[in-house]
């Protein structure tokens, strides 16, 4: 094991992927995370494997993250997922001269489609709007969002890794602009303690802003709410997407019995603050229903909301337009202060690539050149973590 002691912040999807591929490079690592794992954004996401049809004409970068890291995380996680392939359905006229784009959007960003008549998407889908013009297939899937990132800690702590929960970072230990470390608070106990590291990783999402500030830092995080309704039911096998620019109440997954509606967009300062506005969930209703008539008679299950950590600053696009990339950030370069790093942005698919990211800014800024193996090393089963 390698002498330097790197922390992170935020136990969801991208801090177990970092602290894995810490741990693989021969770090000593410990994450702290103010509650339980996954009890942030990753634990509230709708679970779409994207294969980055929904990015392939506006926004081509993160098409092509998502479809690299698709098929990444079905060699190294397949327990975690479904593969049942996506349609994105074209209803109208306006769908349907949209295909022309998206099939030559993912065509650039290298995503495989297969162009379906309306018999042939019937014959797949028969609960599917008969009215609908054509369907394009692409390898969308379901992403379990708890055990997808249990499979990561499970290896990352299987070679040692501390994984502390209901540990909240209320301070960085910090001297002539130089983080040394972090000030937690164990809800547990109630007791506070100081945990000291060579380097700090803030992996914590649309929360990012709110950490980085209490060490004199700052980074372009716009959290981006959206609602998700589900419905008691599986009306459907394959995720469905909307043909068009992406838009509200536009997919909709899979998950064992139920199907999840999303989502909705705006944008809000403070990420422990989202509400759940009737109307959008009203609107999950109306939209999906469009693609789905099934869905709008369906017994409700639930519906709650979550915020995307999107990079952008104020005043920038209000959420949707947005990219969906990631972006790691080195503090020293931006605000002057040394042993802090943000990794932000991103999709649940590109949790491993996000890390990757991120663990090479760590070993640059330590002089090290170890390279990353996270790409081919199949993870632990996700129970191996209570094992």
């Amino acid at each position: 094991m390698l002498d330097y002691h790197i922390i992170v912040i935020g136990g969801g999807g991208t801090g177990a992927a970092v602290i894995h591929d810490l741990t693989q490079r021969g770090f000593k690592a410990t994450l702290v995370e103010r509650g339980e794992l996954t009890s942030g954004t990753t634990g509230r996401h709708h679970g779409l494997l994207h294969s980055g049809g929904r990015y392939a004409v506006k926004d081509q970068e993160s098409a092509i993250e998502c479809i690299e890291e698709n098929m990444i995380l079905r060699k190294i996680a397949p327990e975690a997922l479904e593969l049942n392939e996506g349609l994105f359905v074209a209803i109208t006229d306006e769908d349907e001269a949209y295909a022309e784009a998206f099939l030559s959007g993912c065509e650039e960003c290298h995503i495989p489609t297969r162009t379906l008549t309306p018999k042939q998407t019937l014959e797949l889908e028969p609960k599917l709007n008969p009215k609908l013009r054509l369907a394009v297939q692409v390898p969308d899937g379901t992403i379990d969002a708890w055990r997808l990132p249990l499979h990561f800690f499970a290896t990352a702590k299987h070679r040692g890794a501390d994984i502390r929960t209901y540990a909240e970072v209320i301070g960085f230990l910090q001297q002539g602009g130089v983080v040394s470390g972090v000030r937690v608070r164990d809800h547990r106990t109630n007791q506070e303690y100081d945990l000291k590291g060579d380097l700090v990783v803030n992996a914590t999402g649309a929360w990012a802003e709110k950490v980085t500030a209490m060490a004199n830092a700052d980074v372009p995080i716009r959290p981006s709410p959206g609602v998700m309704v589900a419905v008691r039911g599986r009306y459907h096998n394959m995720v469905l997407n909307r043909l068009h620019a992406s838009g509200d109440g536009d997919i909709i997954v899979p998950q064992r019995n139920l199907s999840v509606i999303g989502t909705s967009s705006w944008v809000v300062d403070d990420p422990d603050k989202l509400g759940l506005p009737e109307d959008h969930i009203q609107a999950m209703f109306k939209y999906g229903s469009e693609m789905v008539p099934t869905i709008k008679d369906a017994p409700f299950r639930a519906a709650w909301s979550a915020a995307r950590p999107l990079i952008g600053s104020k005043g920038e696009d209000e959420g949707r337009e947005l990219s969906r990339t990631f972006k790691c950030f080195d503090h020293k370069e931006r605000d002057g202060v040394e042993g802090l790093v943000t990794i932000s942005g991103g999709k649940a698919t590109t949790l491993r690539g996000m890390a990757e990211t991120t663990v090479n800014v760590v070993c640059q800024k330590l002089g090290l050149d170890i390279p990353c193996r996270t790409k081919e090393e199949v993870l632990l089963p996700y129970r191996a973590y209570y094992n």
